[in-house]
């Protein structure tokens, strides 16, 4: 069986052998955290899995690491233990956000931990739509299995590299967000507004075309790599505001064959539950 690393087109998926394939919803509403939990119960990808990105994909009990903290290894295995998840299957993650809440989180997360076979599925939800594919209702059921899964702690970025971002130009400190949050015209979710000092801005919505898929590998590459400059993949660390549609950046990077990125997961709510951190509102390097 192929296997997809990056992304996967839904007809593609829907060709895939059923016992081979682990699906997982990741749909989620910021303004609703369970509606989206509610919307898989009445209709999802059949075989679908669900995943919640404040209780699952995250541990909010932790503090000072931004509004969706990264859950620790060991929860992260239990809870591909209970979905039956074995290094031979296929993941693919999908929601209805172009990948960015929060199938590339996940996406991502399964990276940290080495499995290889894992993508999204390019336009989510509205893609298996369009395409005319079946839909199921209920809460499918896993036979589970026993993982014990580690984080490559090589793909995260700490507090103390994106402090390094306003006086090292060999990093690159990318900030996903849409420009006028970057910029400090406006904040809605988090208390304080700005970037930090020395990123750049990268939104998230400039991956996708206007179908609301990713655009071609090729022009990703292109636009990536005018931000890249001289650097490599490996000198380029995703942030954004919580440390989920960062990781929609992460993936475009990969997809487009520029490998080696980090993800700096506090981001920017992390950054700023310290005060003594420094803000900055003007546009830095644009």
């Amino acid at each position: 069986m192929t296997t997809y690393a990056t992304l996967i087109a839904a007809p593609e998926l829907a060709a895939l052998p059923p016992a081979e394939v682990l699906i997982v919803d990741c749909r989620f509403d910021l303004a609703d955290a369970d509606a989206a939990q509610r919307q898989h119960a009445e209709a999802h990808v059949p075989g679908a899995v669900y995943a919640h990105l404040d209780r699952e994909l995250s541990d909010l009990s932790k503090r000072g690491l931004g509004r969706h903290p990264l859950p620790d290894a060991a929860a992260f295995s239990a809870l591909l233990s209970r979905w039956g998840w074995t290094p031979a299957l296929q993941v693919v993650a999908y929601d209805a956000a172009g990948g960015a809440l929060a199938a590339a989180r996940l996406w991502w997360m399964l990276r940290l931990v080495g499995a290889a076979r894992a993508a999204v599925l390019d336009g989510g939800m509205q893609a298996w739509i369009a395409a005319g594919l079946p839909l199921e209702a209920g809460v499918p059921a896993r036979t589970p299995t026993r993982v014990e899964a580690h984080y490559d702690e090589t793909q995260l970025a700490g507090f103390d590299v994106a402090a390094r971002a306003g006086r090292d130009p060999s990093l690159l400190l990318l900030d996903a967000r849409a420009a006028p949050r970057y910029r400090g015209e406006i904040e809605p979710i988090d208390p304080v507004a700005g970037h930090v000092p020395g990123a750049r801005n990268r939104p998230f919505a400039d991956n996708l075309d206007d179908s609301g898929r990713f655009k071609r590998a090729q022009t990703l590459r292109h636009e990536f790599a005018a931000l890249l400059g001289a650097r490599k993949p490996t000198d380029v660390v995703h942030m954004c505001g919580s440390g989920v549609t960062a990781c929609h950046n992460l993936l475009a990077m990969e997809h487009a064959g520029l490998s080696g990125s980090r993800l700096f997961a506090p981001s920017w709510s992390g950054w700023v539950s310290d005060p003594s951190r420094p803000v900055e509102k003007a546009e830095a390097g644009q």
